[in-house]
């Protein structure tokens, strides 16, 4: 259940002195909507926050904070040139994050469209990705969810000093293992709800 975010929409409601019906009927959906909202077990999409956010009198970007800390079931990306690398990258992150939807791609554009769509939680990046730097995408990341956290994945430690420059969350030397990337988790900016069982 997302109770971050059902207890904070609750409490800026009530502030407002709106019932669930009046908040629905100003946002067009029904009341019944809004207590699925409250009770933690939908949340409003993305085009439905700023809406919400206006009605209640607070910046968007204080429900869409509250939606990612809040999200059960996190949207985790990985990015690496080499197929194998990111096959049995991908089966270590289901193991370790069984709740997560972990998504692999081996071309950072894709990684960029998805992260457009998608609310990121969690990025690891190979440093050298072909031709592309996994140092510009940690940045384009960014700058389209601050709040997503980064891990660099590489062969090459040496790599490291320049990678903590972007504001990476932190870093990961291949191959991956869940003992590592249980650890690495543990250390993050933001908190990461991995789910599952701890090892």
């Amino acid at each position: 259940m997302n109770t971050l975010f059902a207890e904070n929409l609750r409490k800026l409601r009530e502030a407002k002195g709106f019932s669930q019906t009046q908040l629905g009927n100003q946002l067009f959906v029904n009341h019944s909507t809004v207590a699925r909202w409250e009770n933690g077990t939908r949340l409003p999409d993305a085009a439905m926050i700023p809406r919400l956010a206006a009605c209640l009198g607070v910046d968007a970007n204080t429900l869409f904070r509250l939606a990612a800390e809040s999200d059960e079931s996190p949207n985790v990306i990985m990015v690496d040139d080499s197929r194998i690398i990111l096959s049995d990258g991908l089966a270590v992150l289901e193991e370790v994050m069984p709740n997560a939807t972990v998504t692999g791609f081996i071309w950072p554009q894709e990684a960029i469209d998805y992260a457009k769509a998608n609310r990121v939680a969690l990025a690891i990046l190979d440093i050298e990705l072909g031709t592309a730097s996994g140092l510009e995408l940690c940045r384009t990341l960014l700058e389209i969810n601050p709040r997503t956290k980064v891990v660099f994945l590489t062969a090459y430690p040496d790599y490291s000093l320049e990678a903590w420059k972007t504001e990476a969350s932190g870093f990961l030397v291949k191959p991956l293992t869940a003992e590592n990337v249980r650890e690495e988790l543990k250390k993050l900016r933001y908190p990461f709800q991995a789910g599952g069982a701890e090892a």
